[in-house]
């Protein structure tokens, strides 16, 4: 077959795609970012930004410095979660990214915004710009974990990320509907395509805990999760279940109260993973 150039799309393994793999953009002098992981997922509304946030509380809580690259260019929640407003400033080093209460350091486009509610109207190649910016313009400082919260499906900013920054791993985010099984694997193909490691699975609104009986109730259907994982061979590093107090926090810019219960085991499984 011809070659048509185009990498991303082709099963071949030639010289040409294997030179074409190595794109990604050195970071900022002033950035030594050591472990990049991807939160990702087939479809938007699963709360890939709540698994991103509590992943860096979590991280942050144990002593280690996070930080939070906001890829979800046209609809960031990063700062809202963690209550931060202050703009973006600039120096000789490159952009400074802010920082939360507890100091993890953010970078979302809602940051460099006049108005936080204002749209975001670009195209796919300024969005992709704008994600590289992020990586290679901003000095990040030392950080032993970055987790890159990527909007839903496999189009222009997850090709980006993969393609542009050096990702270690991904954590796939989905929800116990019917869909879960096509959502995944969504996911799982792009990464294999792009040959991009997948730490492992993330079920959120897994279920509800009643604060009277402590009874779960799988509010959205029976969880599917186990066989999806165990078709494709990853693990499930959690299962989040519906804390209507979690998402108050998150809703008063405070998400860094909601504590480490729910995603500890997620963090274990980060952790296994990386120690092996």
């Amino acid at each position: 077959m011809a070659c048509n150039g185009d990498c991303s799309s082709c099963s071949s393994n030639c010289d040409s795609k294997k030179q074409a793999q190595d794109m990604r953009l050195p970071q900022n002098q002033f950035s030594n970012v050591k472990k990049v992981i991807g939160v990702v997922s087939g479809k938007g509304g699963v709360g890939k930004s709540l698994v991103t946030s509590l992943l860096a509380c979590a991280f942050q809580t144990m002593g280690k410095q996070t930080a939070i690259l906001d890829a979800d260019i046209t609809g960031p929640s990063i700062p809202k979660a963690f209550g931060v407003k202050s703009a973006i400033e600039q120096s000789e080093m490159g952009l400074i990214p802010a920082e939360s209460k507890t100091g993890i350091r953010l970078m979302s486009v809602n940051l460099l915004l006049e108005k936080e509610d204002a749209p975001v109207v670009w195209r796919g190649p300024v969005i992709s710009g704008v994600i590289q910016q992020f990586w290679k313009d901003v000095a990040w400082g030392e950080v032993d974990y970055m987790f890159v919260d990527m909007p839903p499906g496999t189009g222009d900013v997850p090709l980006t990320v993969f393609q542009n920054l050096p990702v270690d791993g991904i954590v796939v985010v989905t929800t116990p509907q019917d869909l879960v099984t096509m959502i995944v694997k969504k996911a799982y193909n792009m990464a294999n395509l792009m040959n991009v490691p997948i730490i492992g699975l993330v079920e959120n609104m897994s279920y509800f805990a009643c604060p009277d009986c402590g009874k779960k109730h799988s509010i959205f259907g029976e969880s599917k999760i186990d066989e999806v994982a165990k078709e494709l061979g990853l693990p499930v590093l959690a299962r989040l279940p519906i804390n209507p107090k979690t998402a108050n926090l998150v809703d008063l810019g405070a998400v860094e109260l909601a504590g480490e219960d729910d995603i500890k085991s997620a963090v274990e499984g980060i952790e296994k993973y990386f120690a092996e």
